[in-house]
C-alpha cells in the first residue's frame, strides 16, 4: 500500500509538470535584462579589449611603483619589454582590484643558467597585501627540462597546488597567462569566501577554479591570518642568481 500511495504521489506530480509545460510560452524563459555592455575584442586574440586597464603597453611603467618604498618602478623597459632589475625589488600596481581577469606574458632568457627554483624565478602576486613576497603567488617559472618541487613550477599556486600540465615553452619564448581571480571576501576577522583562481597557461587549463588556502607561504602551512579588501598586482624580483626575466602585454578587466 505505501509503494502504492508513493506511485501515485509521483505520477500526480508527473502529471501536473507535464500539463504546466504543456500550458507554457518560449518567452516565458525569455531574459531581456540587464543587457551585457558592449566590449570591442582585441583583432589579435591577446590584445587588450576595450575594457581592460593596460598595465603595461611597452613603453613605460606609470601603473606601477616599487613595493618596499611606493616609489615610481625602476625596473628596465627597451623596445616595448619589461626586464626585472632585482638589484631595486618588486613592484606593484598603483591601481587595487578586487575580482578580475589578468593578461600577462613573461619570457625567461635564451641564455638562462641555474636550476631547480634558481632558473628565472619570478611571480605574479595576484593580490599583494603587505611588503615583501607577501600575498597570493602564481609561480613564474623556467620549467621547461628543469626539475624542481611540483607545487613550486611555472603555473603552481605557490606551495599550494600543482599545475595539472606543464606547457612551459623552451627559454627565449615567450609564455603567457590568462588568469581569472576571484577576490576573497571577509566578515569582520573571518573568511566569508575564500579566494579562487583558474588559470590558462599558454592556452592549457593549469588551475581549474581552485580555492585557496591563504596567501603564500614559504614556510608552514598557508591560512587566512589578517583580512584585507582590493589589493594591488605585484611582480616579484627573485633573488637567485639566474638572468633576470621579462614580460610584457600586461592588462586587466574588473569583475
Amino acid at each position: 500500500m505505501k509503494h502504492q500511495l508513493i506511485f501515485t504521489a509521483l505520477f500526480s506530480g508527473f502529471a501536473l509538470a507535464a500539463s504546466a509545460q504543456q500550458g507554457a510560452k518560449p518567452e516565458d524563459t525569455e531574459k531581456w535584462e540587464p543587457v551585457p555592455k558592449v566590449v570591442a575584442s582585441a583583432k589579435t586574440i591577446g590584445d587588450a579589449p576595450s575594457d581592460a586597464i593596460v598595465l603595461f603597453d611597452g613603453k613605460n611603467l606609470d601603473e606601477w611603483v616599487d613595493v618596499a618604498s611606493g616609489n615610481p618602478a625602476k625596473w628596465n623597459v627597451n623596445d616595448g619589454v619589461l626586464t626585472v632589475n632585482k638589484a631595486t625589488g618588486n613592484i606593484e600596481t598603483k591601481r587595487k582590484f578586487g575580482s578580475y581577469q589578468l593578461h600577462i606574458e613573461w619570457k625567461v632568457p635564451a641564455n638562462i643558467t641555474g636550476e631547480g627554483q634558481a632558473r628565472g624565478n619570478s611571480g605574479v602576486f595576484l593580490a599583494s597585501i603587505g611588503k615583501g613576497d607577501m600575498g597570493y603567488e602564481l609561480q613564474v617559472l623556467d620549467s621547461y627540462n628543469n626539475k624542481t618541487y611540483v607545487n613550486g613550477m611555472a603555473g603552481s599556486i605557490y606551495k599550494q597546488f600543482i599545475p595539472l600540465a606543464n606547457p612551459t615553452r623552451p627559454p627565449g619564448v615567450w609564455n603567457v597567462y590568462d588568469v581569472i581571480w576571484t577576490a576573497p571576501t571577509f566578515d569582520g576577522d573571518k573568511v566569508k569566501t575564500p579566494a579562487r583562481v583558474t588559470v590558462l597557461f599558454n592556452g592549457v587549463l593549469v588551475e581549474n577554479n581552485i580555492e585557496l588556502l591563504g596567501p603564500t607561504q614559504y614556510i608552514g602551512a598557508p591560512g587566512y591570518r589578517a583580512p584585507h579588501g582590493p589589493s594591488p598586482i605585484k611582480l616579484q624580483a627573485h633573488g637567485d642568481k639566474s638572468e633576470p626575466l621579462s614580460f610584457r602585454n600586461i592588462w586587466v578587466r574588473e569583475l
